[in-house]
């Protein structure tokens, strides 16, 4: 049999997929590797740990499958988006730590840069809210800091690129600098109309074009993985950053189709096809994973930490094993006795881009257990959520029908069934929730051969789980309430 291979390099670990012509998941390994918080609201992880738990997550995937990569038509490759990796040319030596996605140590410049002349410039070519979310703040940092940096950049000796770029070069020796629209998009450095670099954003953070990777369509052989990484040279046909990949995944190819995927953090697209939207509540245009050179557009919400904060209770307070435990365990109690969650630990998102907001847990009182905690955070995800849709309601239009979902917290039936709940709309689960490999797996399926169309795909999804709305509109808009005095309490002084 032949195979697609998937790399799915995500924010606390590196997964690999075979995917038969069916699309059907065949094996999955994984392998984790760690983060760093070196300063408050900083977040750091390790190039090189990177590349070798996504290597050896491949290889052992190949092992579990009993196969070689000889079977392998073809590479999709996904990733955590922003996250930025800057590194010699030459040596091919990271000069720093790959500064995360979640990270805000550029707070306080992009606080000014918004307060600028060139502010709605910025916005209007990326489609964008100014944040230190995105990587040309982090690009900007690292050659203010880095000693040397910035002479050896405009030297053209370092390159940039994200997660996704970083791993393809490494795969081909250095052989292609390459990354695809949907990741430039993200970068604030693309202008997303055009699909092109821009020389006007490039001189406002003061990168130099010498360090960017040619841009590619998502579904395209952008390059070929060397043989002694896998045992056999194979093009590397997919690239799609991950939750333009989950869309993809999810088979939402036309516009009015969204999906919110429940991962690290929360992240809702809604599919415009040929329309880049322009949002008026604080939403993102990003650039949506294409099969050609025509641009297709999608709006996003961002949520900074979603299942995040199941992992907090579990590593930092201990009230949990595992996250898995949290459903049975927020189902015990009726409510949650009037305690919220804000899970604002590196800033609130869309549709507030408040980056100095923190955490909060309100409404504690003696009869407050590990129980209610545990259910007000699984409720916290779901109220950020509505959030997003009622944002992407507003710049639509259009009232959502139902929400695809996605990502490894959509097991959680209690979180599900309150989000159908608190949304007051039907939730639907697939039956492959790892939709952000399977994404990648179609681009590069797509541009080979291995898959012939989009509606072959289409009819591979199917429905694994509907969850219908349950709760009385009077106890929904009680919560809302509820929920929106908690948000406010948690916002920088109060704003």
């Amino acid at each position: 049999m032949r195979f697609i291979l998937s790399l799915d390099e995500g924010t606390t670990s590196a997964r690999a997929a075979l995917y038969d012509d069916k699309g059907r998941r065949t094996a999955m390994e994984s392998a984790s590797f760690a983060s760093k918080y070196p300063k408050p609201g900083w977040v750091e992880q390790d190039p090189e740990e990177i590349w070798r738990a996504q290597l050896d997550a491949t290889r052992r995937t190949l092992e579990s499958a009993k196969t070689s990569a000889a079977s392998i038509a073809a590479i999709g490759i996904t990733n955590q988006r922003e996250t930025t990796i800057v590194w010699d040319r030459k040596t091919g030596q990271a000069v720093s730590p790959a500064i995360v996605w979640q990270c805000r140590r550029t707070a306080d410049f992009c606080a000014s840069l918004s307060a600028s002349s060139a502010a709605s410039v910025i916005t209007r070519k990326t489609g964008l809210v100014i944040d230190a979310y995105f990587s040309a703040s982090k690009i900007r940092w690292i050659l203010e800091n880095v000693p040397d940096a910035k002479q050896k950049a405009h030297d053209g000796e370092l390159l940039f690129g994200t997660v996704d770029t970083w791993l393809i070069w490494k795969l081909t020796n250095g052989a292609a600098h390459v990354t695809d629209y949907s990741n430039a998009s993200r970068t604030m450095l693309m202008d997303i109309g055009l699909g092109e670099w821009d020389d006007e954003l490039l001189r406002i953070f003061g990168v130099p074009q010498a360090m960017l990777p040619r841009i590619f369509p998502s579904s395209a052989v952008a390059g070929v993985a060397v043989a002694e990484h896998l045992g056999a040279e194979i093009p590397i046909a997919g690239i799609a950053g991950d939750q333009q990949a989950a869309l993809f995944g999810q088979a939402c190819f036309r516009p009015g189709l969204s999906k919110n995927t429940y991962g690290t953090g929360c992240f809702a697209l809604l599919n415009t096809g040929s329309r880049q939207p322009v949002s008026r509540h604080k939403l993102l245009s990003t650039r949506a994973a294409s099969t050609g050179k025509d641009a297709q557009f999608a709006v996003e919400g961002s949520i900074f930490i979603g299942g995040a904060a199941v992992q907090w209770l579990r590593d930092k307070l201990g009230i949990l094993k595992n996250a898995a435990e949290s459903e049975q365990i927020a189902g015990s109690v009726e409510n949650t006795g009037g305690v919220y969650l804000v899970p604002a630990f590196v800033g609130l998102g869309s549709p507030h881009w408040d980056s100095q907001a923190r955490g909060m847990l309100s409404g504690i009182t003696q009869g407050t257990g590990r129980a209610e905690i545990v259910r007000a955070t699984l409720e916290g995800i779901a109220y950020q959520v509505r959030e997003l849709i009622e944002a992407m309601e507003a710049d639509s239009g259009e009232p959502l029908k139902e929400l695809r979902v996605d990502g490894g917290a959509s097991a959680n039936n209690f979180l599900l069934q309150f989000q159908a709940d608190i949304l007051g709309k039907r939730i639907v689960r697939p039956v492959d929730v790892e939709t952000t490999a399977l994404g990648a797996a179609y681009l590069a399926g797509l541009a080979t051969g291995f898959f012939k169309s989009l509606d072959e795909i289409e009819q591979f999804w199917q429905a694994e789980r509907v969850f219908e709305p349950a709760m009385s509109a009077v106890k929904r808009d009680d919560l809302w309430s509820g929920w929106k005095r908690a948000v406010a309490r948690c916002r920088y002084e109060g704003s």
